[in-house]
């Protein structure tokens, strides 16, 4: 009995080149009382790996996070087994905006604490009280109220390549940190504004709605589906699209074009660009914005330095990076001190104080 993925990467991307077979990239999420997640979670692989299905996967007692990718001839065998879990009948599917065969090329099912990292106590406010979820044709609408907050609740280097048009992109690393730091900014609009809020699918503004009612915020609102269902509205109804650039994804497609505007440079030489590339150097891996120029010329490497590590026999590299740990640049997603032309720091009252002086 298989409860664990035996293939590389490499080895199941020339699986799904030989299968030649069209897959199907689509992400879902539910806060549910699951009693026993580690036996949900090595059913939910059984019956997966059987459908061919990649992925990345969280579990927890409150409830199922999943992205993940399946041959599209599978996709009614693969609802049909959700249809057969109570809490799992009729979920909305986010479809990709862009398909890629090679999305995920393995298949992770992990118990975890908590579907989303949130760091908030989950027993001090009541979870279920959430915010009013908007139609992506309610949302342009709230979003044009001069009375309207709109706070991107994704990492700086999400909103950096793309966001809604007038949203306050918060300067954050991660979802936590941003809870924080948009309470700080706001703390005199809890009541005579409206807090208008997204996400990539919609999950972390779920727990951050309830957070901010539970903290006093009085207009609470957030995108249903987040920005991968708005688009799919958009493209169907014919609404006016407010998202400028393109969509963050965690998975090998790295982003999806939601609208033609490039609005962010290359981390190296400040030209227009939008496409993440991790550091060639093993022993860094920094996620930032390279342009082709760049990447031809620094060997897709971040820095001088990784270029010349990158540039040494294999084995010489290995040893190098004996007993040490990964650089901390590996976590600062695009802002290493070494770049350039990173993401200018931005926050909701410098916003704030700018929109007040337009008005």
């Amino acid at each position: 009995m298989q409860l664990y993925n035996k293939l590389s990467a490499k080895e199941r991307a020339a699986l799904i080149e030989e299968a030649g077979k069209e897959r199907l990239t689509l992400s879902f999420y539910t806060y549910a009382h699951i009693t026993n997640p580690q036996e949900f979670r090595d059913a939910l692989f059984l019956k997966w790996h059987s459908l061919d299905v990649l992925g990345r996967i969280y579990i927890a007692t409150e409830g199922i996070n999943a992205q993940l990718s399946l041959p599209a001839d599978q996709f009614e065998a693969f609802k049909t087994h959700l249809d057969s879990i109570s809490f799992l009948k009729d979920i909305r599917l986010n479809i990709a905006v862009e398909q890629d065969n090679m999305s995920f090329l393995k298949l992770k099912v992990k118990v975890r604490d908590k579907i989303v990292a949130d760091g908030l106590n989950d027993d001090t406010f009541d979870v279920t009280n959430k915010g009013v979820h908007l139609s992506a044709a309610d949302f342009n609408a709230m979003l044009s109220n001069p009375n309207t907050v709109c706070v991107d609740m994704r990492n700086h280097y999400e909103s950096e390549i793309g966001h809604f048009d007038g949203a306050v992109t918060p300067d954050v690393d991660t979802f936590r940190e941003s809870l924080d730091i948009i309470e700080e900014d706001l703390r005199e609009h809890k009541e005579d504004k409206n807090l208008l809020m997204y996400c990539t699918g919609g999950i972390r503004c779920e727990k951050a709605s309830a957070y901010y009612k539970h903290k006093g915020f009085k207009n609470v609102y957030q995108l249903e589906g987040g920005i991968i269902e708005y688009t799919r509205q958009v493209n169907e109804e014919g609404i006016e699209n407010k998202f400028i650039g393109k969509n963050f994804v965690f998975d090998d497609r790295r982003a999806e074009k939601i609208s033609e505007d490039i609005i962010a440079k290359c981390h190296q030489c400040g030209s227009p660009h939008d496409v993440h590339t991790n550091c060639a150097n093993d022993a860094c891996h920094l996620l930032f914005l390279q342009c082709d120029a760049c990447k031809e010329e620094m060997d897709n490497c971040c820095s001088t330095n990784c270029k010349e590590i990158h540039a040494l026999p294999f084995e010489e590299q290995k040893e190098l990076r004996k007993g040490q740990a990964n650089s901390n640049d590996i976590f600062k997603k695009g802002r290493a001190d070494h770049l350039p032309y990173k993401k200018d720091l931005r926050n909701i009252f410098e916003m704030l104080k700018k929109n007040k002086l337009e008005d």
